[in-house]
């Protein structure tokens, strides 16, 4: 019987993967580290790259944010591997992990970040997690700033800014940042303000959902920047402006609405909020 994470993952191998791929997987030795690593490396060799469709995205309840829609075979193998590591004392768990990530190439370091929602002792992958922010490999940044719980949980604020920002200057889909709108904070707000100010003077249009994370840290002097939002041509910035000032408790955005209300009723009916904002044309 593995493990219940292991089981979790491996029954959706096991619905995915074809015949020969499964007798494949069965037949790793699941007790011997070595092995594991070894086959860690060797997945492509054996597997095929199908694409994992999961609508589960409450997969492991006790680390909610963490599922596996759109990986391929190899890629949820290879964290499938380890998590029969996690037996392993602790120091000897965390040299051959980090052997695994000074070895890695592309596809397996994209593997290693996703894993880390999973992975023991957090705090030891952290600094590796903030480096992949940093990172130029556009997969590998996306394997940890897109739809992965590890940064909402164990990022510090700085760290946190950095990637959002990263995430909206290399025009990325913010609504894939897991945690969201709950880590939203005022220094992300000025970063995101001046980001916008910038973008609007270059002539470029901004991301109508990023307005999300002004919210509520702006103060009455930045009303004129919405009211320009309102001038806007897309709908979805529209749409934008009218959320910000519906959730501005400040009377002056109150008042804007009322200038412009064209989506005021609908919103208070619920029919537009920032997440099917981004389901717009």
């Amino acid at each position: 019987m593995y493990p219940p994470n292991s089981s979790i993952l491996y029954s959706i191998l096991r619905d995915q993967a074809k015949k020969d791929e499964i007798l494949w997987l069965d037949s790793i030795n699941k007790t011997d580290p070595k092995e594991l690593l070894a086959s860690f490396v060797k997945a492509p060799r054996h597997l095929g790259k199908s694409i994992i469709y999961q609508s589960n995205f409450n997969l492991i309840p006790e680390i909610p944010g963490f599922h596996v829609d759109q990986w391929n075979l190899v890629r949820l193998s290879r964290v499938w591997f380890l998590t029969f590591l996690f037996a392993l004392p602790k120091e000897e768990f965390i040299k051959k992990v980090e052997t695994l990530f000074d070895t890695a190439e592309l596809n397996e370091l994209v593997a290693l970040f996703s894993a880390l929602p999973l992975l023991p002792y957090p705090e030891v992958w952290l600094a590796k997690a903030t480096d992949a922010v940093r990172s130029n490999m556009g997969s590998v940044f996306d394997a940890i700033a897109l739809n992965n719980p590890f940064p909402y949980h164990n990022f510090t604020e700085l760290a946190w800014n950095q990637l959002v920002l990263k995430t909206i200057f290399n025009n990325k889909p913010i609504e894939l940042v897991y945690g969201l709108s709950k880590r939203k904070n005022l220094n992300l707000s000025l970063s995101i303000i001046d980001f916008i100010k910038e973008r609007w003077a270059a002539g470029r249009e901004v991301p109508s959902n990023v307005w999300q994370l002004v919210v509520p840290f702006l103060s009455e002097s930045e009303i004129t920047l919405i009211e320009s939002l309102f001038q806007s041509q897309r709908e979805e910035d529209l749409i934008a402006a009218s959320l910000v000032c519906h959730e501005m408790n400040h009377k002056g955005f109150q008042t804007l609405l009322i200038k412009y209300p064209k989506y005021k009723e609908d919103i208070q009916k619920g029919k537009w909020n920032w997440s099917n904002l981004v389901t717009l044309p």
